[in-house]
C-alpha cells in the first residue's frame, strides 16, 4: 500500500506577526514545529503501513527551514520525504495551495490513500484536504476518527459527527482527513532518528510542476487577505425590563437602525 501524507510545519507561538504588505503570516524567525493534527495523519499511516506492508511519503509545502519538519516524520516511520519550496508558491490561499499539492501528487506517481490532518492550527479552515481530492478527482471523507478494514479496492471508515459518527465505505485511492480521536502519535524512535538524519529528501519547485504560475502563490489565490485589524470593543449596554411584546418591538427597531 502507497500512502501519501500531507503535513504543515506551522509557528510554535500565538504571537502571531503579519506582513504588513502582503498581510500574509511572518514565518522567519520563528520556532516551528509539525502541525498537530497532523501527528495523528502521520500515525494513521505508519499503522496502515505495518498492517499491509508499502510505503510512505511524506510531502510538505514551504519555505527551506520545512526540510526540518519532513525529517522528523522520518524519524517517526515516514519512507520518503518531498519538499516543494519555492517563492512563487509564496501566499497561496487553499485554493492554489491544494492544486500545487495535487499537481505534485500526481509527480510523485502511484498512490492508494492520501491522509491530512484535520486542519492546521494556523489557519482552522479545513479545507486544503477536500481541495486535494477535488482536484485530483478522487473520494474523500472528512473527520475520520477510525478506520474498520481495507479490502477489495474499498474501505470501511467512522467519520466522527456531532452526534455519534456514520459509518462509510470509500473505494480507494481516496484522500482522508483524521481527527485526533483515532490514534496516540508514537514518539520518533532511535533508529529512526538516525534515518532522518540521512535520508535524501526530494525538491520540487514550480519548474517541476505543469501548472501556470498565475495559478499558484498569491497571484493564485482567488481569496486573498486584504486587511486585518483588532475587532472594536464597545461597552454600550441597553437594559429593558418589560413585557416580552414591548422588547420585541425594541429589539425590531434596533435591527433596523442596524440594517442601515
Amino acid at each position: 500500500m502507497n500512502i501519501i501524507v500531507c503535513i504543515k510545519q506551522v509557528p510554535d507561538t500565538n504571537e502571531i506577526k503579519i506582513d504588513p504588505v502582503t498581510n500574509t503570516l511572518i514565518r522567519e524567525g520563528v520556532e516551528s514545529i509539525i502541525n498537530p493534527f497532523d501527528l495523528y495523519a502521520i500515525e494513521a499511516a505508519i499503522r496502515l503501513k505495518e498492517q499491509y506492508g508499502g510505503k510512505i511519503t511524506a510531502l510538505s509545502m514551504g519555505p527551506p527551514q520545512v526540510e526540518s519538519a519532513l525529517r522528523e516524520t522520518v524519524s517517526m516511520g515516514v519512507d520518503e520525504i518531498v519538499l516543494l519550496t519555492d517563492r512563487k508558491f509564496a501566499g497561496a490561499d487553499t485554493w492554489a495551495t491544494s492544486l500545487t499539492l495535487a499537481e505534485a501528487i500526481k509527480k510523485i506517481g502511484e498512490y492508494d490513500l492520501i491522509f491530512f490532518g484535520q486542519q492546521a492550527i494556523d489557519g482552522d479552515t479545513a479545507q486544503v484536504g477536500p481541495g486535494v481530492a477535488a482536484h485530483l478527482k478522487l473520494p474523500q471523507t472528512g473527520f475520520v476518527r477510525k478506520i474498520e478494514e481495507i479490502k477489495d479496492g474499498k474501505m470501511i471508515v467512522q467519520r466522527l459527527m456531532e452526534d455519534g459518527y456514520d459509518r462509510i465505505q470509500i473505494s480507494l485511492p481516496a484522500v482522508l482527513t483524521v481527527v485526533k480521536d483515532i490514534n496516540i502519535p508514537r514518539l520518533p524512535s532511535l533508529r529512526g532518528k538516525r534515518n532522518a538524519k540521512v535520508i535524501k529528501m526530494k525538491i520540487m519547485t514550480a519548474a517541476d510542476l505543469d501548472l501556470n504560475e498565475n495559478d499558484i502563490g498569491l497571484n493564485g489565490s482567488p481569496t486573498q487577505v486584504v486587511k486585518i485589524f483588532s475587532p472594536e470593543f464597545k461597552k454600550d449596554v441597553e437594559k429593558h425590563e418589560l413585557p416580552a411584546e414591548e422588547l420585541t418591538e425594541i429589539l425590531y427597531k434596533k435591527l433596523k437602525e442596524f440594517g442601515k
